[in-house]
């Protein structure tokens, strides 16, 4: 219970709190500020080489200025100079020839090993005479993975005829060893490029480093291969011809380059380099005259105006951001205090009201916003000579008042309108005709599209405005350049193309706006306003009595609606929908009751009224549940407001007595109606239900039993909280006078065709009814006190 207590408190805090509008207030300022940044400043007039200049320009302070071209020019060539980095694997060498040798030793210990366990073996009859080549032959891809490179199958047989000599071994570690340690660059091409230079290299592993500069002495991996008959050629020559070549043929094979060129160490040191060199500054002092008008514009002048300007806006930024926040602060205020704040139907959901403003007025800067460099990038891409102003009139500004005359209502739509224009006006730099197109075609979108009640009225708006849009921006071209010729084809089909587009844009956003606020428009009522929906299918069979009585209170409500200026649609909806909590329990109510059965016989006064009560509750729940908007929800928690249940407060006064029960015990828990069309269904509701109780329903008995009815409403001050006035009431009692009597309306009777039955006579006209007792309800009350206000419906 604390717990909705305090989600309560919260709900109301920011529903009504005015520290929360003060908040919404200067968010929007901040954020509408943030959006036309780039526009707060002043900018000067850009020139570009070659130009002529339309006035002098002097220095207003002492700045530096940068020579890009000299600075740059520097750092290429600090950059340029830096050696390039070479990385050598000096343990390369070491690591082949142990490779080498290990495998051979290996190999050669096998042998050793045979010959000892050959003298077992000789006295073994099961030991053949090839098994050790057996197991040379098994060995043989294990040397190769040891030694690193694949052996021929002939070479393989030459190395176990020589049992894997150490001295073979020895030879190729020796030339493999001096034609690394000389140098095996991977690729020599890019090395040569540095051949007038020299290059740094550094030692993988001790990451000492050295300069060299005699770069044609490394061998390509070609140039090495070359090398091993050359270098090998004085410690082979008293070899045999194929021991020769299995020795050169594993060096080949062997050999990897050891010089590698570290391309990421050698672009670091280059903007090392580059960054070390300090731009090259030059001072121009205060009031040194930078351009002459009539000159044409130089390299050097150039430069010193680029320079110039961001001085400029740096002085300006500060006072122009505060200047515009102050007089967005004072247009937002104003217009809030002179057409907002007294706005009835605005004040029932103030906060998120100006919240959904707020948001609007975002969408549309936002829009604004990234038209302004699209207009200028597609007119300076445009083959056609498009101009920036044709696409201006395109932009959809219309449809931020178009929303809020949907959601709201047309006299709020038109000072958002007001105030979308002047804030759009902002960012295209002040123009006077830009405000005048947006202020009138956004007012007259809004309304043109305050009684939208179909999707192509959409559509329909976005033709008009189109139309007015090219009236608009016709009357504006001439304005401001004379007659234009064909350009003004071109400005009418982006003004008409604007008009379709805020139609468009308006279809897209209104459903989204409404969703995530919770409003509920005239479209949206009108779906919910069908009979065939899920929920009334669902009271009308469940509760056909409720679901009649609601019918008809929808019509009532609908018809009095028209006549006080009140939304019928929404009224209509809400008769439709108030007692769907009924559906839970609805023999409990006396319009769904069956045979005479009273429930409510056999239960206390305090279950029953329980029991009453509970409907709206059920009803609020079924509302949200169904999602019927919160429009219809509010209605269905006040349409009995904290009216009292006179039947079981009586009864329970019978059985107490007067003292021992509270009359706050039997009411209502409200809130009383806080609108127009909530006060109206509780009205309808009361007058139609006491009509069913009226024998012979005559237009006089009905006119007292409305009269006395709304009079006891008032006078209870159930109304009190909606916009209702007398003359309302007096509307309101004709229209329901009108209605009930033709409900309630006699037949003529009709010739009777009687059948014998058993010897009786049977009536077979289902019209016809005696009336059993007569209330008195009729046009000439008497009664006269404080309570009653004169007769209503009378003409």
């Amino acid at each position: 219970m604390n717990i909705e207590k305090n989600n309560k408190a919260i709900r109301n805090f920011f529903a009504s709190s005015k520290s929360i509008r003060w908040f919404i207030l200067i968010g929007f300022t901040i954020i509408f500020t943030i959006i036309l940044y780039p526009t707060l400043i002043i900018t000067k007039h850009s020139y570009k080489l070659g130009d002529v200049a339309e006035r002098d320009i002097k220095a207003s302070k002492n700045f530096l200025i940068e020579d890009e071209e000299s600075t740059e020019g520097k750092r290429k060539k600090a950059a340029g100079e830096v050696l390039p980095v070479y990385d050598i694997n000096a343990s390369l060498s070491i690591k082949l020839s142990q490779n080498v040798k290990q495998a051979f030793a290996e190999m050669a210990d096998i042998f050793e090993e045979y010959k000892k366990n050959q003298g077992n073996a000789s006295s073994n009859k099961e030991i053949k005479p090839l098994s050790l080549n057996e197991k040379l032959r098994q060995l043989k891809e294990s040397f190769e993975e040891k030694i690193g490179i694949t052996v021929s199958d002939d070479a393989y047989k030459i190395l176990i005829e020589e049992k894997f000599s150490s001295n073979i071994a020895d030879l190729i570690s020796r030339i493999l060893t001096e034609i690394i340690n000389n140098g095996v660059v991977l690729n020599k091409d890019i090395l040569l490029k540095e051949s007038d230079k020299a290059i740094i290299l550094r030692d993988v592993e001790t990451k000492t480093e050295k300069v060299v500069y005699n770069l044609k002495s490394f061998y390509d991996p070609d140039q090495a291969k070359t090398m091993v008959r050359i270098i090998g050629q004085p410690l082979l020559k008293d070899m045999n011809y194929n021991l020769i070549n299995l020795i050169v043929d594993f060096v080949q094979k062997l050999i990897q380059p050891n010089i590698t060129l570290n391309t990421n160490e050698t672009e670091k040191r280059k903007k090392r380099a580059a960054a070390e060199i300090k731009p090259v500054l030059y001072k121009i002092k205060t009031g040194e005259m930078l351009l002459r008008e009539g000159e044409i514009i130089t390299k050097v002048q150039l430069l010193k105006l680029k320079n110039l300007q961001p001085q400029t806006k740096k002085e300006r930024i500060l006072p122009t951001s505060i200047g515009a926040a102050m007089i967005m602060l004072c247009l937002l205020i104003l217009t809030y205090i002179l057409h907002i704040s007294h706005n009835r139907r605005f004040a029932r959901n103030h906060n998120k009201n100006l919240m959904v403003m707020a948001c609007m007025l975002i969408i549309i800067l936002l829009f604004a916003r990234l038209f302004a460099p699209l207009s200028e990038a597609l007119t300076q891409n445009s083959t056609f000579g498009i101009s920036p102003s044709a696409i201006i009139f395109s932009i959809p500004i219309a449809s931020g008042a178009m929303t809020i005359c949907l959601l709201l209502c047309l006299n709020i739509a038109i000072p958002f309108a007001l105030v979308a224009a002047a804030c759009t006006t902002v960012i295209f730099q002040n123009r006077f005709e830009i405000f005048i197109y947006f202020l009138l075609n956004s007012a007259m979108a809004a309304y043109w599209i305050q009684n939208c009640r179909e999707r192509k009225v959409f559509i329909k708006t976005g033709l008009k405005l189109g139309l007015l849009n090219a009236v608009l921006s016709t009357a504006i071209s001439f304005y401001i350049s004379g007659f234009v010729g064909f350009k003004i084809l071109e400005i009418w089909a982006f003004a008409f193309m604007g008009g379709i587009i805020a139609g468009i844009v308006t279809t897209g956003i209104a459903p989204l706006v409404e969703i995530a606020f919770g409003y509920t428009t005239d479209i949206t009522l009108l779906e919910l306003a069908n009979l065939e929906r899920p929920i009334l299918r669902r009271l009308m069979i469940e509760a056909p009595g409720t679901y009649h009585h609601s019918v008809i209170v929808g019509n009532m409500v609908e018809a009095a609606a028209t006549e006080i200026g009140a939304n019928p649609l929404l009224a209509k909806a809400c008769g439709y929908y108030h007692d769907i909590g009924k559906i839970k329990k609805p023999l409990y109510f006396i319009e769904n009751q069956k045979n005479g059965k009273n429930k409510h016989n056999k239960l206390a006064p305090s279950m029953s009224k329980h029991i009453l009560v509970a409907h709206v509750k059920e009803g609020v729940e079924m509302a949200k549940q169904n999602k019927l908007g919160q429009a219809i929800t509010d209605t269905i928690r006040q349409h009995h407001g904290t009216s009292l249940i006179t039947y079981f407060y009586e009864k329970a006064k019978k059985q107490k007595g007067e003292d021992a029960v509270e009359i706050d015990n039997f009411r209502y828990p409200g809130p009383k109606p806080q609108t127009k069309e909530a006060g109206l269904v509780m009205l309808a509701d009361v007058v139609e239900a006491a009509s069913r109780t009226l024998d012979n329903p005559t237009p006089s008995r009905i006119q007292g039993l409305v009269q006395n009815l709304i009079n006891k409403i008032f006078s209870d001050g159930q109304i009190d909280s909606c916009e209702l006035t007398l003359k309302d009431l007096h509307k309101i009692a004709k229209t329901f006078n009108r209605i009930l009597s033709g409900i309630h309306h006699h037949r003529i009777d009709y010739p009777e065709k009687s059948s014998s039955i058993n010897g009786k006579v049977k009536d077979e006209n289902p019209d016809r009814q005696q009336a059993k007792k007569t209330h008195n309800f009729s046009g000439n009350d008497s009664e006269k006190g404080p309570s009653h206000l004169k007769r209503l419906g009378l003409s």
